[in-house]
């Protein structure tokens, strides 16, 4: 593949591997797996989870949702409180397939309820603590008056609670990620408890990436939606959820030049390619990503001493070892595993595999 702007590497192999890796999970635990499509946005790669028998799947918007259901996806949860204003697409979707929507307030339920034309299912969306969005588990009233405002419309159908533990995303060790996940399973079984006689087939779904990937206990739960798990990240990485050698993503980036004296590289690559996500060394110095060296079968694993230390819009700027720096030329491509890969592929809007696809 001849490379000449900055490029978003997809190595298929571990991606298979990520994919049977949470699928054989789902299955050891009796769960439905809902993978989050928002990490690759691709019909492309959609077509790989068929393989692993995978026929229900997660989105964060209704575009994207639409954009799968033209691909033949026939039951979609949209994992983002609803938008009203959207309302013709919610109904054009929901001729089509089975649409689930997430509810946050009695507000939007009623305007669901006077303008909707096709049936859909709906989730209320529990918050377990990351506290961007959803409600208060203790807030029974308000999960009631969802409730009875549904009972009032026979297209809309109560599916169940759902959760996200984004702040896992945040942990600074496997326990705490634990802590955090066991938490979310005793406010889940307490909201099926408290619902289950009256709506027996209740759902309750879960499923950030740190804890599907490294813990086992879904005890009570019925279906799990993690998504960064296909490519991780350095994120993924740095909180313990993988390998480095099961991230399956990296930009390859045009060298464009060298300052010998800060034994800096700049390459063709910046905010509007990785986003501007950023972590940390041990040190606390900023880094935008691990740089890489790319050969036949991927790239290597990567030298910590080698990282963007800075990002613009087209430009980033590579802080590198001797070794790594007196090993490259103006005219190379390197390689960069990006923070957060969901976030990347967003930018990039489409990727290419390490054959070419």
């Amino acid at each position: 593949m001849n490379i000449t702007v900055p490029t978003l590497l997809v190595d298929k192999d571990k991606c298979y591997t990520n994919i049977k890796f949470m699928s054989d999970k789902a299955k050891k635990n009796n769960l439905i797996f809902r993978p989050h499509f928002k990490t690759h946005q691709s019909i492309e790669i959609g077509n790989w989870y068929r393989e692993f028998g995978i026929d229900k799947i997660t989105v964060s918007s209704l575009r994207m949702a639409e954009y799968f259901a033209n691909d033949g996806w026939s039951d979609i949860t949209v994992a983002f409180p609803v938008n009203v204003l959207e309302i013709e697409r919610i109904n054009s979707i929901a001729e089509q397939i089975t649409l689930n929507l997430l509810i946050t307030s009695h507000e939007a339920i009623t305007i669901l309820n006077e303008k909707l034309k096709s049936k859909v299912n709906f989730f209320i969306k529990i918050d377990t603590g990351t506290h961007r969005t959803g409600i208060n588990p203790e807030n029974t009233n308000a999960i009631n008056s969802i409730l009875s405002e549904s009972i009032e419309n026979d297209k809309l159908i109560f599916k169940g609670f759902l959760a996200h533990s984004g702040h896992t995303y945040k942990a600074s060790s496997v326990e705490e990620i634990k802590t955090i996940h066991n938490e979310e399973l005793r406010i889940m079984n307490g909201l099926k408890t408290e619902y289950i006689k009256e709506y027996p087939e209740i759902i309750c779904s879960v499923g950030d990436t740190p804890a599907c990937s490294l813990l086992d206990n879904f005890e009570g739960m019925d279906e799990i939606r993690p998504g960064n798990f296909i490519f991780y990240d350095l994120q993924q990485w740095k909180i313990g959820s993988c390998s480095m050698d099961k991230i399956a993503v990296a930009m390859a980036c045009p060298v464009v030049s060298k300052n010998d004296e800060r034994k800096e590289i700049l390459i063709y690559g910046g905010g509007v390619h990785f986003s501007k996500e950023v972590s940390t060394l041990d040190d606390g110095t900023p880094c935008f990503g691990y740089v890489v060296k790319l050969n036949e079968s991927g790239w290597e694993l990567p030298n910590e001493k080698n990282y963007i230390r800075a990002l613009s819009q087209e430009h980033g700027l590579i802080k590198a070892s001797d070794d790594f720096y007196n090993g490259i030329k103006i005219g190379d491509i390197v390689g960069v595993l990006p923070i957060h890969s969901c976030m990347t592929a967003d930018c990039m809007k489409k990727m290419f595999t390490l054959d070419g696809e």
